[in-house]
């Protein structure tokens, strides 16, 4: 499938009005309205490693409420149960049958709040929801619908009495980033409008869940040159063969780098890919799949940092893509 002129017109503005919409709720914070976007569109997960109180709830429902959908929080903490977050089957005595009682992972945004805090089991549970798209239940399997997307949080400072996320686990999380403090100016506004409690509240919708669909769908006939995609390929190659990188880029995440750049490249008005969309991505797309060796991380070397090495010793495409 080839996308027209006009398509990717089309994409682009309704992107930067879904983001828009999005940003009155979340001031000043673009580029991660645009990430959480791109995720959403990408048919992915988002986790977002951050400090209390920086408008990660507001973020999860501002985009529902933008593509009117529903949204819940759920409170991961140690005692919380796999059935808490899936449902549960009960059996009606005025009906005389079972009857499936859904979770909160039922609705399209789903924000899982500290989910590191919460038993592996019930992690495993979540994790297995987001892959799969379903819930099974007393063998009786129940869909959680499209558009479905869990924005799960992790706290950078407080980490007593935390489960840590599993490789194997973080890597099915399309990207991870911050959120981050307002800059001067946003957190001015925010005071001055101190009246307003619950700003996505005021968030009306811009598009439907079928157009959310019909948006991802046009992603995926983005065209990826031969030569971005050798480009993704020796930066994974490299990450795996890095002195400081215990655990590099996994074909699954390759993957995903890729048709993340899709809905990126395509939220930019391109039917095609480019190398800064790799650039531009990279942070998002690897910061949570590279594991840097213990000696790397004693001598304080970042993941961070070893991005920024990555894409210096790898040469992008020299000629034109498209």
């Amino acid at each position: 499938m080839s996308i027209t002129h006009e398509q990717a017109t089309w994409f682009s503005q309704t992107f930067e009005k879904l983001a828009d919409n999005i940003e009155k709720a979340v001031l000043g914070k673009r580029h991660v309205v645009r990430l959480a976007l791109t995720c959403l569109l990408t048919e992915g997960h988002l986790l977002l490693e951050d400090y209390p109180g920086t408008g990660k709830t507001q973020l999860a429902r501002a985009l529902a409420n933008t593509v009117q959908g529903s949204n819940a929080r759920i409170q991961f903490t140690p005692d919380l149960l796999p059935s808490d977050v899936t449902g549960v089957t009960v059996y009606d005595q005025h009906k005389g049958a079972f009857e499936f009682h859904p979770g909160p992972i039922f609705h399209t945004i789903v924000l899982a709040d500290e989910i590191n805090r919460a038993s592996p089991k019930t992690q495993s549970a979540l994790l297995e929801v987001m892959e799969e798209g379903r819930v099974t239940v007393d063998g009786t399997t129940h869909a959680v619908g499209r558009p479905f997307m869990v924005i799960a949080t992790q706290n950078p400072i407080e980490q007593a009495g935390t489960y840590r996320l599993p490789e194997a686990q973080l890597d099915r999380f399309l990207m991870k980033t911050s959120v981050g403090y307002p800059d001067h100016d946003s957190t001015v506004r925010l005071l001055l409008d101190s009246q307003v409690r619950d700003r996505a509240g005021t968030i009306e919708p811009i598009i439907t869940a079928a157009t959310v669909a019909q948006m991802s769908q046009l992603a995926d006939g983005v065209h990826v040159d031969a030569a971005i995609v050798g480009y993704i390929s020796r930066l994974a190659e490299e990450s795996r063969r890095h002195p400081q990188v215990k655990l590099g880029l996994s074909a699954r995440g390759c993957l995903a780098y890729v048709r993340v750049a899709k809905t990126w490249a395509l939220a930019d008005g391109r039917d095609h890919l480019v190398p800064d969309d790799v650039k531009d991505l990279a942070g998002p797309v690897l910061g949570h799949r590279l594991l840097l060796d213990a000696e790397a991380q004693f001598n304080g070397v970042t993941v961070e940092q070893v991005i920024s090495q990555l894409l210096e010793d790898v040469a992008p495409p020299t000629e034109r893509v498209a």
